[in-house]
């Protein structure tokens, strides 16, 4: 927001110079991005009349002119303004004045051979406007010649450009910042007094007030979205231009001046931070083809539009809270009006709108608009509701004056302001927080801490309510950090502070956090990070290591699903609903990949997913990934063939990244999910748990997709992978010694049914042939002639070593065959040697 200091000193006293000024809003919170200067514009410029304009000798577009600044002897200069004549009362820069907007030092010349002692200037020339069509004329009865020329066009004020948190809605106004700068200063502050004429109601829900020659009514279809809403009628208006002085405020805030009742609401809304909005009252009635108006709010119906100011048609959405009359959409609440009823140069007759409206309301209508406007923005970030009253009263007071107009009624709906309750703040909870202070040499006697006449002085310069608890006097008495208020907050900070915390803050900004002790831990303790954290690190590491780059997703997917979380105001249709599983997204940046020739894609995610069930919504990490490509190098050997990745190279990538994590995963038949293969898909199964998936995606996704038919998918649960990793017997790798003495193999061979895993075998076999099995592993596997129908012939071989001696066929011979009868046993498997 841009501030005039000619403004801002009406307000509040300021002592200081606009650079200290800056340098206290910015360490208090309010950064000041730029200090603009306008007394430099016109440093020099003083005014004089043009005594005599007179054609130039050499030139059909130049005048000489003899212009009076007070000395004694008039200026002679050339002016080339084709609106300069004799008596005009006119800016003049004198020689050796520098004009910055032009980029011009003014110095003695020759124009066309007439000699030049200065330049008449125009408001563009003096960065008031970006084009003018002549020289400035003054209407002045009696003016002093030779004056500087600055005061009588605003130009002896600097414009400061305030940045506000998003938490200090306060601050978007004149006033907010005037009161900022008096907590901090401990000047006085000025509210504006030229109009206090509206009784403030405290129980009433509608008021009536004047002529009731008007039928005006007001009806409210969501009280929680519009609280208070004001209509008042003002008859006999004149439109004309605004006075100089609310004009050049306007422009020092970066606002145009359109006419008196427009630049009136906009006047108020920087002044007091309140939007307000000026129909046409004939114009209302004509829209509705009735005299007697009922203005209402309310949300959009389906298929509704409205042509906003800006000249677009807008189809509504539901989220759209409108004004209506008669029911009929007149303007977009709280965020712009209809051109339909927009004042003109020709309106007399005005209804003035004042009302509050829930920013959760505005914040949804204007997104779903895609528009933003300055009453929106105040709006979204809570508007202060008890100054709503002054704001209207000073709104219709200016109407009378600047515009001539008469208020005629005034009708009210008033939801009244819930007050809130005190704030606990304990004087030893705030010293804990902000630490000691740096106190000068002539106060070391005085605590290091804040003191309780401290803490209130910078309360009450907030304008908070104190009342110290009764509670607590037996301690306050003994101890003076006990001190406990109750704290009321001022209305205009209601949205902003709501926590002890927050007044905690409060209290450190105004006394400055560069006057509190930088204070270092005492003892240092090295740093580490989490287990999760250390866990997290090394599957990244880990999949990595295997040649799979890490991608990253958005979370917003289309609405497809029926357990999906639904956004209620999605940006964009594509982005309305948060991912149930992560798969989806990689095939996606799969095909992606193909299409812009980068080849096919290796690559894991590490993120979230979310669903609902019934009404509760949940949400869990996973890790997912997708495989493909070749791996291979030396293409030139296969004449430049892709070498497919099997189903069993894909798993060896997972089997190697278990395997650098410690764990130990099993792998069941699975063919429940959609997107992949049902006969080549396994669930991941770790400590009894189920981790996830791993398959093939399906052969009609493929064709869909336009994919290869080898693509791998997988997708696990990351808080069981994690939970397995921090287990503390993971936590630290035990070394274990090589043996020295040499193994001794043994195979295996047998029928099995198809159904039966091989990680079953394997476990079976494991855990008969005990401590003396080094490994065991399968080495072929056979389906065809000769075999039963129905099962396959597996061959494994096993391993046997220990570290204290040499195995003999007599140590191994017994285990072996142990491992036999327990296979016949469990399996019922048929043995061929």
């Amino acid at each position: 927001m841009r501030i005039s200091l000619n403004w801002l000193r009406e307000l509040v006293d300021i002592q200081m110079t606009p650079q200290e000024l800056a340098e206290t809003l910015t360490v208090a919170g309010f950064e000041v991005e730029d200090i603009e200067d306008w007394r430099s514009w016109a440093d020099g410029v003083v005014l004089g009349k043009i005594l005599q304009a007179e054609q130039h000798p050499n030139a059909d577009k130049l005048r000489v002119c003899q212009v009076d600044i007070g000395a004694s002897e008039p200026l002679n200069i050339v002016c080339g303004a084709p609106n300069a004549a004799s008596g005009m009362v006119v800016a003049v820069a004198t020689l050796g004045t520098y004009l910055p907007k032009i980029d011009l030092t003014l110095k003695k010349t020759k124009l066309r051979g007439v000699p030049s002692e200065g330049m008449i200037c125009s408001l563009a020339e003096l960065g008031l406007e970006k084009d003018s069509s002549g020289i400035h004329s003054f209407d002045l009865e009696n003016p002093t010649l030779g004056s500087d020329v600055r005061p009588l066009l605003g130009l002896d004020d600097v414009i400061l450009d305030v940045t506000a948190t998003a938490n200090r809605a306060d601050g978007l106004n004149m006033l907010g910042i005037a009161r900022e700068i008096a907590a901090l200063t401990g000047a006085s502050l000025r509210l504006p007094n030229t109009y206090r004429r509206f009784i403030i109601p405290n129980i009433i829900s509608s008021v009536n007030f004047g002529n009731q020659s008007q039928s005006l009514s007001i009806e409210i279809a969501d009280k929680h979205a519009c609280p208070i809403y004001i209509g008042t009628i003002i008859e006999g208006v004149k439109i004309a231009p605004s006075p100089d002085w609310l004009q050049r405020r306007l422009q020092a805030a970066g606002v145009r001046p359109i006419n008196n009742v427009v630049d009136v609401t906009n006047y108020i809304l920087l002044e007091w931070g309140q939007p307000l909005h000026v129909f046409d009252l004939d114009r209302l009635k004509q829209v509705t083809s009735s005299q007697d108006l009922t203005i209402g709010v309310r949300f959009a119906k389906p298929d509704e539009s409205i042509k906003t100011l800006d000249g677009q048609t807008r189809t509504l959405q539901e989220q759209n809270l409108l004004i209506t009359a008669n029911d009929y959409p007149v303007a977009l609440a709280g965020v712009m009006g209809g051109e339909e009823t927009e004042v003109f140069e020709g309106t007399q007759n005005l209804l003035l709108e004042a009302a509050i409206f829930a920013p959760i309301a505005i914040r949804r209508s204007a997104r779903a608009q895609g528009l933003r406007s300055e009453s929106s923005t105040r709006y979204e970030r809570g508007v202060n509701q008890a100054e709503l009253f002054f704001a209207c009263d000073g709104a219709i007071f200016l109407l009378e004056e600047l515009a001539s107009g008469n208020k005629i009624k005034t009708k009210m709906v008033f939801d009244p302001l819930q007050k809130k309750e005190p704030i606990t703040l304990r004087l030893d909870r705030i010293n804990q927080v902000l630490g000691q202070l740096k106190r000068g040499q002539e106060t070391a006697a005085e605590s290091p801490y804040l003191q309780k006449e401290e803490v209130e002085k910078y309360l009450k310069a907030l304008k908070c309510g104190l009342e110290q608890d009764q509670s607590c006097g037996l301690e306050q008495d003994q101890n003076s950090d006990s001190v406990v208020w109750k704290v009321e907050v001022p209305e205009f900070r209601y949205g902003d502070l709501e926590r002890e915390i927050d007044l905690i803050e409060e209290v450190a900004r105004l006394h400055g956090y560069d006057n509190f002790c930088e204070t270092l831990p005492s003892q240092g303790v090295s740093g580490y990070l989490p287990l999760e954290q250390v866990a997290m690190r090394q599957i990244r590491a880990a999949f990595r290591g295997e040649g799979l780059t890490e991608l990253m997703h958005y979370s917003l997917v289309k609405t497809e699903g029926e357990n999906q979380v639904v956004l209620d105001n999605p940006l964009f249709v594509e982005y309305s609903a948060l991912r149930t599983e992560m798969l989806t997204g990689l095939i996606d940046a799969f095909v992606y990949n193909l299409q812009n020739g980068n080849g096919p894609l290796n690559g894991f995610e590490i993120g979230r997913i979310f669903w609902k069930e019934g009404d509760e919504y949940k949400e869990q990490d996973a890790v997912a990934g997708i495989m493909g490509g070749d791996r291979t190098l030396g293409r030139w050997v296969r004449s430049a063939q892709e070498q497919p990745m099997t189903w069993f190279e894909a798993k060896g990538i997972l089997e190697a990244v278990f395997q650098r994590l410690n764990l130990t995963v099993e792998y069941k038949p699975e063919s429940t999910i959609e997107q992949l293969h049902p006969g080549r898909t396994a669930s991941l199964w770790l400590q009894g748990k189920r981790l996830g998936i791993f398959g093939q995606l399906h052969p009609q996704l493929c064709q869909k997709q336009d994919l290869p038919n080898q693509v791998y998918a997988f997708e696990f649960q990351l808080s069981i992978l994690l939970e397995a990793m921090n287990r503390p017997s993971n936590l630290v790798r035990k070394f274990k010694p090589f043996s020295t003495f040499p193994a001794s193999d043994r195979d295996i061979a047998f029928f099995v049914p198809v159904e039966v895993p091989v990680s079953d075998l394997e476990r079976c076999i494991t855990k008969a042939a005990g401590n003396l099995l080094e490994s065991v592993e399968v080495f072929d596997e056979y389906r065809g002639k000769n075999v039963p129908e129905g099962q396959r012939s597996l061959a494994f071989r096993l391993v046997y070593r220990v570290s204290d001696r040499t195995l003999t066929d007599t140590d191994i011979d017994p285990v072996q065959q142990k491992v036999r009868d327990a296979l016949v046993q469990q399996f019922n498997v048929n043995l061929r040697s």
